[in-house]
This record gives structure tokens, C-alpha cells and sequence, in this order.
């Protein structure tokens, strides 16, 4: 009897320790909003530069939905992702499996072969002349950093950003907050005239000044492509997360998507998918073996 009233007595001790802390930390005072913000905005980069660095593998989920939102087909695609090789605007991605039907091997190791011929090609030419590469390179970087600080601008300038509370996150605790288009908002960019039919809600890590997780919902029907061709409905939504990858960096882990667009006049397109990131390793070039991974430090 002894024991069970310690043991109930421990419990409600440390139930009351946990309430008692939570609302100390709810009782204390969120961060500085202009140094806060001003904290994000210069730990933010990219996802594809972020990833340039590593190998991983994206499995894509997409739904077809009909009219009611149920789900009438469904293909699963495995993916292995390798970064850009110079010169390429975009990665290189290999088909691993389709619906959980693996790829012939034969198929895998002669993409692999030539992939690895136009490595080693462009190998021996940055070789050959370093410094243009790197120059090139340079170029290249500063161009893309301009066009990303643009659009940062313009995220400024369409939302109105307020800090709403602390949350946590997979174990993160992250600073809540939510973005709301200005009615008059002017952006400069492509980006930034989408935002403008969005609201979005976004966890940053407190300690870090990392974007943990982003949800946006379109509230207003959105003209993509030229004209009529392609309207995103009001109701779209998407969510996004990243999660720390060996305590180094915050990757891209997971993508949500639902909602629906009209294509051309009269087609209405209704779509639901996921895709998630996995696997993440340190990628690398040489003259010998070519493409390299290994794992993360």
C-alpha cells in the first residue's frame, strides 16, 4: 500500500513539474520579431543548393481524385537523386521502381555508365582549365543568390508575418508564424505575384533559425502558364517539412500536396501526392571513381 501511494504520489509530482514547466515556457516571452526575422532570413538558402552536396532517394506518391475526392489511381515512383553535374540546371534522377516493380539491372548500370562518361568528360575539362570553371561557377552562384534574394524581398513586401507561439516539431521547438497577403502588395518577381494567393503558416527552429515546416492554402484561384491555359483552385494546399540530417544540416524530408487545376478550357485536373526524402549522403566527383557516396559526417 506503501508503495502504490509513492508511486501514485511520484506520478502526480512529476505531472505537476511538467505543467508547472510548460507554462514557463509559454509564459516566456517570444524573440525580437525584426531580429528574428532577420536571423531566418540570413540562414536561408535553397533546397537544391542545400542538397547539391548529397545523394539521396525521393519516393513520389501521386493520386488521381474524381469530383467527390476519391482516390481513382495511384502510381508510386522510387527515385535515387544526384546532384547536378556543371553546366546542368537541373539533378539527375534515376528511375529505381515504378509501383514496386524494380527496374532491370542492366537498364540501372548502363544509365550509370554514361552518366559516369559525361562526369569524367566534364572532369578532364575543368581540369584542363580550373580557372574558367571556377569562374563560371562564381557566375553562376552569385546569379542564383540574386534572383533568391529577390524573392525573399518580395516575401517581405506580400506578407504581413506575425509570431503567434512556440510549438514543438519533431522534437524541435520552433517559433510559430503565420503569413498573410497584403491586399496592395506589389512584389517584383514570379514568385512573389503567386504568394499574393496564399496564406501560409511557418515553424522555425528557435535555436537554429531553421525552416522546420511550411503549410500554405490557396485562397484565391491562381493564373499559371499563360492566360486561362492553367488555374490552381482556391482550396490547394500544400505542406512542407525538413528535418536535421546527422545534427549537420536541415534537408527537405517531406512534401504534401492536394487540390485541383483547370488545364487548357475545360479540363479539371484533382490531385493528392506525397513525396519524401531519404537517404541522404555526402556525394562527390573524381577522375577515378567518378561518382562517389559516403555517409554523412
Amino acid at each position: 500500500m506503501r508503495l502504490l501511494r509513492a508511486g501514485a504520489l511520484a506520478r502526480v509530482t512529476a505531472l505537476v513539474i511538467l505543467s508547472v514547466a510548460a507554462v514557463v515556457a509559454q509564459d516566456r516571452p517570444l524573440p525580437d520579431r525584426e531580429t528574428f526575422l532577420r536571423d531566418v532570413r540570413a540562414k536561408l538558402r535553397t533546397d537544391s543548393s542545400l542538397q547539391s552536396s548529397y545523394i539521396y532517394t525521393e519516393t513520389r506518391r501521386e493520386q488521381k481524385l474524381d469530383d467527390r475526392g476519391r482516390v481513382v489511381n495511384e502510381s508510386v515512383k522510387v527515385y535515387e537523386s544526384y546532384p547536378a553535374l556543371p553546366g546542368e540546371d537541373q539533378r539527375w534522377e534515376r528511375l529505381m521502381s515504378e509501383d514496386g516493380k524494380p527496374r532491370p539491372a542492366s537498364e540501372l548500370e548502363k544509365e550509370m555508365r554514361d552518366r559516369q562518361k559525361k562526369a569524367e568528360q566534364l572532369v578532364r575539362e575543368s581540369t584542363e582549365n580550373p580557372q574558367k570553371q571556377q569562374a563560371r561557377l562564381q557566375r553562376d552562384y552569385a546569379e542564383q543568390r540574386r534572383e533568391f534574394d529577390a524573392v525573399l524581398d518580395d516575401v517581405m513586401l506580400v506578407f504581413d508575418i506575425k509570431m503567434e507561439r512556440r510549438e514543438e516539431v519533431n522534437g524541435h521547438d520552433t517559433i510559430v508564424l503565420a503569413l498573410t497577403p497584403r491586399a496592395n502588395a506589389k512584389p517584383k518577381t514570379r514568385e512573389g505575384k503567386q504568394m499574393r494567393a496564399f496564406t501560409v503558416r511557418a515553424w522555425i527552429s528557435e535555436s537554429d533559425r531553421e525552416l522546420v515546416r511550411v503549410d500554405a492554402e490557396a485562397i484565391d484561384t491562381l493564373n499559371m502558364g499563360f492566360g486561362l491555359l492553367a488555374r490552381l483552385h482556391k482550396g490547394s494546399k500544400l505542406s512542407f517539412v525538413r528535418t536535421k540530417v546527422n545534427d549537420e544540416v536541415w534537408l527537405p524530408s517531406k512534401v504534401t500536396y492536394t487540390g485541383s487545376a483547370r488545364v487548357g478550357l475545360v479540363a479539371v485536373l484533382r490531385r493528392a501526392g506525397v513525396s519524401e526524402f531519404s537517404g541522404y549522403r555526402k556525394f562527390s566527383v573524381d577522375t577515378s571513381t567518378t561518382y562517389q557516396s559516403s555517409p554523412t559526417p
